[in-house]
């Protein structure tokens, strides 16, 4: 039994749009997982291959698989690496819109260039793939096992891979900012008992929850303190944080330490602010 005209184009279409579907709506499903491998690593080459060669006749079946492994290895970064230089970046809903448009035109041109061939020379995807039979030509029945058996094996390392990930660097990001939000316009002069202000940020990425705590030290004298505070893992959190020097002088340190779960010492090199102080 054979598949009509152009319904593999579109059954490789359908399931992308399933796949953006599942990746809107459920993000962290394991069919995004079951159905983005070949989505990325076959379906582009396939449909490429499809534009290429409408006819059945110049490559065979298990060549065509071959090569639509090969050129979605080529595709696929190609693609990736355009939208890099995008203001859309290179992030999960660019590069699947972006290779579900490609798959759609060349979708498209293959179904064209078949339609306008004769139905005889047509290449139509048969649903029953015949087995290598033994006799004439045993190398080349040898190859094509080889052939599918590397594939299963890529598919299968691609596939664990993807399901166990290495576990990340685990960090704390930590900065200042000035009263506008910007790393900018920070406070650089201040009468003595008068107050000096910034905007303190903490972004937990240490994989679980942690408590925070902030010191603002001048000189050797600590001005304020805030915390404790809690933050999920990937949570931030920001906050208006003021400072007073008692003492005139110029080029003073301002340090913001950082101390997490209870420890003496700071997690992190202490962030530095130089201010005068005047009369």
């Amino acid at each position: 039994m054979r598949v009509r005209l152009g319904s593999d184009l579109i059954v490789l279409n359908l399931i992308g749009w399933v796949l953006i579907s599942v990746i809107i709506f459920f993000p962290s499903n394991i069919l995004r997982i079951v159905l983005g491998i070949p989505f990325l690593s076959f379906f582009p080459g396939y449909t490429l291959v499809a534009a290429l060669y409408a006819k059945k006749e110049g490559i065979g079946g298990i060549g065509r698989v071959a090569l639509s492994f090969g050129l979605s290895i080529a595709v696929v970064p190609l693609i990736g690496l355009i939208l890099n230089y995008t203001p859309w970046g290179i992030r999960v809903e660019p590069v699947l819109y972006t290779v579900a448009s490609f798959i759609l035109v060349t979708s498209i041109i293959a179904w064209v260039r078949r339609s306008r061939l004769a139905e005889e020379e047509r290449f139509v995807l048969p649903f029953r793939v015949p087995m290598p039979v033994w006799g004439e030509g045993v190398g080349d029945k040898v190859l094509t096992i080889v052939l599918v058996l590397v594939i299963i094996g890529a598919l299968g390392t691609l596939s664990y891979v993807i399901t166990t990930p290495k576990v990340g660097e685990t960090f704390t990001e930590f900065y200042i900012l000035g009263q506008e939000g910007k790393a900018e316009n920070y406070p650089g002069e201040l009468k003595v008992g008068g107050e000096g202000r910034v905007i303190v940020g903490i972004i937990n990425h240490e994989g679980k929850e942690v408590s925070y705590r902030v010191e603002v030290v001048i000189g050797e004298k600590k001005s304020t303190e805030v915390g404790p505070l809690v933050l999920l893992d990937e949570q931030k959190w920001e906050g208006e944080v003021s400072f007073v020097s008692e003492v005139a002088g110029k080029h003073q340190g301002v340090e913001f330490l950082l101390y997490k779960q209870g420890e003496v010492e700071p997690c992190l090199e202490p962030l530095r602010l130089w201010v005068d102080v005047t009369e």
